[in-house]
């Protein structure tokens, strides 16, 4: 998902600006640096899957890569939870089902390839996923805005939506705009955290 720029365009209407940002995908040639021991231990996976995935969750892992964090939530589901892991890459995705499958692990785990301008789950999961993930992926994604959206519709009521970005690529203003959008598709912040050097919020 490559975003467009054109910073200081205004929105329809308003007369105020609207940022935009442009980044690009992080390509699955170098997937490898995304499930590494130092990645591991800098950014414990299993310890963000214990606090807050709970056995029988349906979780959403959008931009799970090569599966770096969707490992530890298959894990933490059990056996009658369920992970969507969704990425742009048919070839992360095909790393992730390759690394899990002997850790018997991809009965837990659904994967989709998702749009560059859409999630693209089947509309029957709309309400049912407990918690979303959206961890260092929203500064890839063309219309932030309609990735909150389309989260906003497959949560319940009551659940929870964890997202985090790395403050090297995102700086802090476009973190914020991207937050104002969380809460304009109807997320309510509860908690902030520093995830090592990334900033999370958790609504």
């Amino acid at each position: 998902m490559v975003p467009s720029t054109n910073p200081g365009e205004p929105i329809s209407g308003t007369g105020e600006p609207q940022r935009t940002h442009h980044h690009e995908v992080f390509s699955a040639a170098r997937a490898g640096h995304l499930d590494s021991r130092l990645r591991r231990f800098l950014y414990r996976p299993g310890c963000l899957a214990e606090r807050y995935v709970k056995p029988g969750d349906c979780v959403l892992d959008f931009g799970c890569g090569p599966g770096f964090f969707t490992r530890e939530f298959a894990k933490q589901v059990g056996e009658t939870g369920l992970v969507f892991s969704v990425d742009l890459q048919e070839e992360m995705l095909q790393i992730l089902r390759k690394k899990l499958e002997p850790e018997g692990l991809l009965p837990r785990i659904r994967t989709y390839r998702c749009e560059p301008d859409s999630i693209n789950l089947p509309v029957d999961l709309n309400g049912t996923i407990d918690v979303a993930f959206s961890i260092f992926v929203v500064h890839e994604v063309p219309d932030p805005a309609k990735l909150f959206r389309e989260i906003a519709a497959l949560i319940r009521p009551g659940g929870t939506l964890y997202y985090t970005e790395p403050p090297f690529i995102v700086s802090g203003g476009e973190f914020r705009d991207n937050l104002a959008l969380a809460e304009d598709a109807g997320f309510r912040l509860v908690e902030t955290k520093f995830f090592f050097v990334n900033r999370g919020r958790r609504c």
